[in-house]
Order: structure tokens, then C-alpha cells, then sequence
């Protein structure tokens, strides 16, 4: 008779899993010879899981990944020259754990942003903040935020998140205003939290791209100096791979990196 009106009092004290988990064990009969101690911590072992995994699905849904990627369906048998050693490493975060940067570079269809996604799936799910952003549509964001005075949030944001992801760097032309706000941006970052950088250009294009040579410096040298580094070759993925059918926009699930 008591049953019930406690589930009813766990899903009103958001103890999601537990209650589940009780109504599961109500409905099964080979549990009757665990002690009430062992029943317990089975009940605590899934409110816990339960917790983790919306915590996970919150930091999934924040980061605003590109694509469904995860280090484990990564393509190393395409020739692109990716260093599988490296890019292991690179998923164990370590490199987040200790504030370094990465920069990821290639020629287009490469398979940047999908390594770049995996990464940042990866630091989610080892408990890291992450933020993706297309540099582009990022750079046009700040300058709005600037006029109606969204940039302090914007900027706290985006300086305390674990992994920053700038894919496509150096795809478009800097004004004054950028470079000073990418400054900004890595200053806040700098030896404090990591940043990863995906771009087309050879990282010693870098310098000229960016336009000005004393901000052109002291951007760089924020970014490059405490990185690791990957450069990509080879032919085109996506001319490999052909065309696919959409998949459900809604569904989560990682998609393997298939040539």
C-alpha cells in the first residue's frame, strides 16, 4: 500500500532514477533474497547514473557540437596522414585537463570538424564544459553582442568554458574590430582553459591572415606556443564517401567517420 504514494514522493523530489529503479525492483521476484542494504545501494548506484547521464546530455546539448562524432568511429585507415598515436592521446583530455591548445589543419573535406566534434564529445563526456563555434558566425556574434550589450556574458562565457572549438579559422577577412576581439577572447583563455582550432590554412598563414602584425603576434602567441599539433592531407572525404540519406536531425547518436 506504501508503494505508490513513495514513488509518487521520489518523482516529486527528483530522484528520477531511484524511483525507476524501485518500481523495477517491485515488479521483479529474484531480488527478495538481497538484504535491504544491497537493494539500496542498487537504487543509489542508478539515481547516480541517472544524474551523470542528464548531466551529459546537458553539456552535449550546450556545446552545440557540428556533428554526431565520437573518437571511437574514427576513420584511421583513410590516407589523410592522421596521427593515430596523437589523436588517442588527444581523447584521453589530458591536454584540457592541463589548459593546452590544438590545432587541427588540412585541406577541406579532411575530416576536420568531425575529429574536432569527437574531441569535444569526448571532453563531455569526461565531464568538460564545451562550446563549438564556426569562427565566422562567432566574430559576428560578438560585434552584435557589442551593440546590444550582450558582449560581457558573451565573453564570460566563452572564457570559462573547458574547451573552446573555432572551426573553420581563417576562412574570412579580419577587420580591426575581430582581431581585437580574438585577442580578447585568447587573453582570457591563455594558460587557463584549452582551445582547439580547426582551419584550412597552413599555420604559417596564420600570421598574414590575421593582418596586423603587432596583434597578429600577440594572438598567435597565445594560441600556438602551449599546442598541440596536427596537419592533415589527402584527397577529400566527402569525394570518397559519395552522397548518404539525412539522418533524423533529433538523433544523437554518433555517426561513424566512413570514407
Amino acid at each position: 500500500m506504501l508503494s505508490h504514494p513513495t514513488l509518487e514522493q521520489l518523482q516529486e523530489m527528483r530522484l528520477l532514477g531511484f524511483a525507476q529503479a524501485l518500481k523495477e525492483q517491485m515488479e521483479q521476484r529474484d531480488l527478495s533474497g538481497l538484504d535491504f542494504m544491497a537493494r539500496l545501494s542498487l537504487l543509489v548506484d542508478r539515481e547516480a547514473s541517472y544524474r551523470e547521464d542528464r548531466r551529459l546530455r546537458t553539456r552535449l546539448k550546450r556545446a552545440k557540437l557540428r556533428q554526431r562524432a565520437s573518437v571511437e568511429d574514427v576513420d584511421f585507415q583513410a590516407a589523410r596522414g592522421l596521427d593515430k598515436r596523437l589523436f588517442l592521446s588527444l581523447s584521453s583530455c589530458r591536454w584540457i585537463r592541463e589548459r593546452l591548445n590544438f590545432l587541427l589543419t588540412g585541406p577541406t573535406g579532411a575530416g576536420k570538424s568531425y575529429l574536432a566534434c569527437a574531441l569535444g564529445q569526448k571532453a563531455c563526456r569526461e565531464g568538460h564544459t564545451v562550446q563549438y563555434h564556426r569562427m565566422t558566425r562567432l566574430l559576428g556574434d560578438l560585434s552584435i553582442a557589442k551593440g546590444d550589450g550582450r558582449y560581457p556574458k558573451l565573453m564570460a562565457s566563452l572564457a570559462k568554458t573547458d574547451l573552446l572549438i573555432l572551426d573553420d579559422w581563417g576562412l574570412g577577412p579580419l577587420t580591426d574590430l575581430h582581431r581585437r576581439e580574438l585577442l580578447e577572447l585568447l587573453e582570457d583563455r591563455h594558460d587557463r582553459r584549452s582551445t582547439l582550432v580547426t582551419s584550412q590554412l597552413p599555420m604559417d598563414a596564420w600570421h598574414g591572415w590575421i593582418g596586423d602584425p603587432t596583434l597578429a603576434d600577440a594572438i598567435l602567441d597565445r594560441l600556438i606556443h602551449n599546442a598541440h599539433r596536427l596537419e592533415l592531407s589527402g584527397d577529400s572525404m566527402r569525394k570518397r564517401r559519395g552522397i548518404r540519406p539525412l539522418s533524423d536531425p533529433d538523433d544523437e547518436t554518433p555517426r561513424r567517420e566512413d570514407p
